[in-house]
C-alpha cells in the first residue's frame, strides 16, 4: 500500500499552496477550457473542509451566489488550479465546518484570527 502511495506522490505534481484550514476564506484561480479556448476563472468562498492526503488531497469551498450556495471540490494537485489566495483566516473549533450550510445572516459569519505581535 505504501508503495502505491509513493509512486503517486512522484507521478503528481503538487504546488507550493499558502496554508490553509476550514474556515478560511480563499480565492481560487482556476483553468477554464471552452472549445479551443482557455480561461482563467475566479472562486472566492469559505473552506468547509480539506480532506485526504498527498496526491489525493482535495478541499471544499463554498460561496453564496445570490441567495444560492455553491460549493466546489478541489483536488490540490489538480494541475487546473493556477493560484490560490487566502484573503481571510477564520478562527473555528472544528476541521469540517458542515454546520455552516444550514447558516444564513448574522450567524453565518466567521470571527477571523488576530495575530499577536509581543513588544
Amino acid at each position: 500500500m505504501d508503495i502505491i502511495r509513493e509512486i503517486q506522490n512522484e507521478l503528481t505534481e503538487i504546488k507550493d499552496f499558502p496554508k490553509f484550514g476550514a474556515g478560511d476564506s480563499i480565492t481560487v484561480s482556476y483553468k477554464i477550457k471552452e472549445g479551443n479556448k482557455e480561461r482563467i476563472q475566479q472562486f472566492a468562498g469559505v473552506v468547509l473542509q480539506r480532506r485526504g492526503s498527498g496526491a489525493t488531497e482535495t478541499f471544499t469551498v463554498r460561496k453564496m451566489s445570490g441567495n444560492v450556495g455553491v460549493e466546489r471540490i478541489f483536488p490540490i494537485a489538480s494541475p487546473f488550479i493556477e493560484s490560490i489566495v487566502v484573503t481571510k483566516r477564520g478562527a473555528v473549533r472544528r476541521a469540517r465546518i458542515f454546520y455552516f450550510r444550514e447558516r444564513t445572516g448574522k450567524s453565518a459569519r466567521i470571527r477571523e484570527k488576530k495575530n499577536f505581535a509581543h513588544k
